[in-house]
């Protein structure tokens, strides 16, 4: 080494980087842990509420507890610009400080129990402060750093029991009583016995016990609205029978189960991002997620992390499975099929099942809205109980994408519709402000083809989704076809937001009859009409003007053009609070104790 190479190496300067380096990284692990732990104390609450009946306290645990990412990464930014500013952590010239931070925060993440999550903790955080030029490798998580496979807890993420030592009822009491629930079951041996007779039916037969036979259940319970789900698998040889077992309180507040949950599509639904995300307690999420994509093999990573809350590292995955999916396909961006939006640009990738949406800075005038209030629309989904009908929306800010994979004239046209939203950098174009959402079928598309079949069960399905958005509180506003779509299941579900509301604010009226001597040819309206007035008999005339579609519609859902059925569900919520809408079939529950309990849908006429 010569000497001056060896006085490079004993810089002080080089050492007092490092020290800073190390001190940016400590508080940024701080930040994170912090975080985790009010994420982790979320699920021990919902825990508490579910024992003692406090369902709304659950919906509002699982709506706060999505603010908190942002909070701790505001508090840890500028914590970071507060004590650090001399270091010079902001801006464009940054990039080699946090490459340097980088470095000692993978040190620390060696011993971390949700070193994935801290990942991309540090992501956002530096994202703040960063320039978005210095948005790759060198600085950020662009890839994983450390690996999460075989990492658990020291108690483990799944407990195992095995019948054939002393019985499958001691091995399922074991079960149960290992959840230490507070709140006793009614008639825990009726449970048992429905649970096992539906596990009967079920299972292939003759069943032959294997040597391995056991069950394994996931050591948290998954906490969603007013139910409490045990998530496990039965082990028999090299056969997997994944399954979800559903608990609710009983009119006299005890405990019963409801259903049993086997069918890879009841699982699906159950674990659907169009619901709100679950509250779990999870040492080590890694570990948990492992265990769901054993059993929910249709679920990518990216979806399960989000579905149990954790969906900032949801969105990381799902960019870099973007990503490489841009780096091994060849087909280009285009215009989303379906009728064009007046508020949102809609593009999306043939080969991707997604849609991306970009909000429009002139805003057609019969929408009277802008950017700000569709932005808190879409805010609004995000943190309500979608219900299954309402698709889960990604946000994204400052996306990049390669120029020459968008269709002629695409690029051109979303710079004009939504310049400060879009600008050509080059040989990329950047987008501002990004919606990501799940690509369904449009509705409006499914019934130009449909049969008389297919048809009669599209209509029922739309009109069951705008049921149970209004038994959640949700109103659509704008019920056209075009605006839902249907998924691989066949349900009918929501995606245009910038029209909704909630379902008690609205003011449903019947349309009063004209006045004596009223000139029908006129084209003038006799009565007064304010901003929140919703005339449901109204939705017959803009929207079943095909006379196959409105048979249908009268067959399966006349009382939704009433009056008198929103302003009963209005009434219900005001009463009630929002129903539960069911996670899974009504076909698959057992007998509910008896008693009076909040139905899938509204109640019905003369219920008040």
């Amino acid at each position: 080494m010569t000497t001056s190479a060896r006085a490079l190496a004993h810089d002080p300067s080089d050492a007092l980087r490092d020290d800073a380096a190390q001190a940016i990284a400590q508080a940024v692990l701080e930040g994170f842990d912090k975080h985790y732990a009010l994420f982790r104390e979320c699920a021990r609450a919902a825990k508490r509420h579910f024992e003692a009946g406090h369902f709304l306290a659950i919906g509002h645990v699982a709506r706060d507890r999505i603010d908190f990412y942002d909070r701790r990464v505001a508090e840890t930014a500028e914590r970071i610009r507060r004590e650090f500013r001399g270091e010079g952590v902001e801006g464009g010239g940054a990039e080699a400080l946090w490459a340097r931070v980088k470095r000692q925060y993978v040190a620390k993440l060696a011993e971390h129990r949700q070193p994935e999550c801290a990942e991309t903790f540090f992501n956002t955080v530096s994202c703040k402060l960063l320039h978005r030029n210095y948005f790759h490798n060198r600085a950020l998580f662009v890839r994983p750093a450390v690996a999460t496979e075989y990492l658990d807890a020291d108690l483990p993420a799944y407990r195992s029991y095995y019948p054939r030592e002393r019985g499958l009822r001691a091995a399922v009491v074991d079960l149960v009583l290992d959840f230490r629930l507070e709140r006793r079951f009614a008639d825990f041996r009726r449970d048992l016995a429905n649970v096992l007779r539906a596990f009967r039916q079920r299972l292939p037969r003759p069943l032959r016990l294997e040597a391995n036979f056991q069950i394994q259940v996931l050591s948290s319970l998954f906490f969603r609205n007013r139910a409490a789900y045990i998530v496990g698998r039965v082990v028999n040889g090299v056969q997997i029978q994944p399954f979800a077992v559903a608990i609710r309180h009983a009119p006299d507040g005890e405990l019963y189960a409801d259903a049993l949950l086997t069918d890879p599509m009841e699982l699906a639904l159950l674990f659907s991002a169009n619901r709100a995300y679950f509250l779990v307690d999870m040492e080590v999420p890694s570990a948990t997620i492992e265990f769901l994509r054993a059993i929910l093999p249709d679920k990518t990573a990216a979806e399960l992390y989000t579905i149990v809350g954790l969906q900032k590292h949801g969105k990381t995955l799902f960019f870099r499975d973007f990503l490489q999916h841009l780096r091994h396909s060849t087909d280009r961006f285009e215009n989303a099929p379906g009728i064009r939006g007046l508020v949102m640009a809609v593009f999306t990738l043939p080969s991707y099942p997604y849609v991306f949406k970009i909000i429009k800075d002139r805003i057609a005038a019969s929408k009277d809205t802008d950017r700000a209030r569709v932005t808190q629309k879409y805010a609004l989904v995000k943190h309500h109980d979608r219900a299954g009908r309402m698709t889960d929306i990604l946000e994204y800010s400052d996306v990049t994408l390669p120029r020459a994979r968008f269709a002629p004239g695409l690029v051109e046209e979303l710079v004009s519709l939504a310049p400060s939203q879009v600008e050509v950098e080059g040989d990329w174009v950047v987008i501002r402000h990004l919606y990501i959402e799940r690509r369904l079928r449009p509705l409006n598309l499914v019934l130009e083809s449909a049969g008389e079949v297919a048809r009669e069960h599209a209509i029922a399905e739309y009109g069951n989704a705008i049921r149970e958005l209004a038994a959640v509180n949700i109103f659509a506003g704008d019920l056209l076809f075009k605006n839902f779509g249907v998924t691989r299941y066949g349900r009918v579900v929501f995606y245009d937001y910038d029209e909704i509301e909630y379902v008690v604010d609205c003011a449903f009226r019947a349309i009063p009859p004209p006045p004596p001597g009223y000139d029908e040819m006129s084209g003038e309206v006799w009565y007064r009409v304010g901003p929140r007035d919703v005339f449901p008999e109204e939705f017959a005339t803009f929207l079943l003007t095909d006379p196959r579609n409105r048979e249908a519609f009268m067959r399966h859902h006349a009382d939704l053009l009433e009056a008198e059925w929103w302003q009963r569900t209005q009434r219900a919520i005001r009463l009630l609070g929002p129903a539960d809408v069911l996670s899974y079939p009504e076909r698959v529950r057992f007998s509910p104790p008896a008693g009076p309990r909040r139905a899938r849908a509204p109640l019905p006429a003369g219920e008040t």
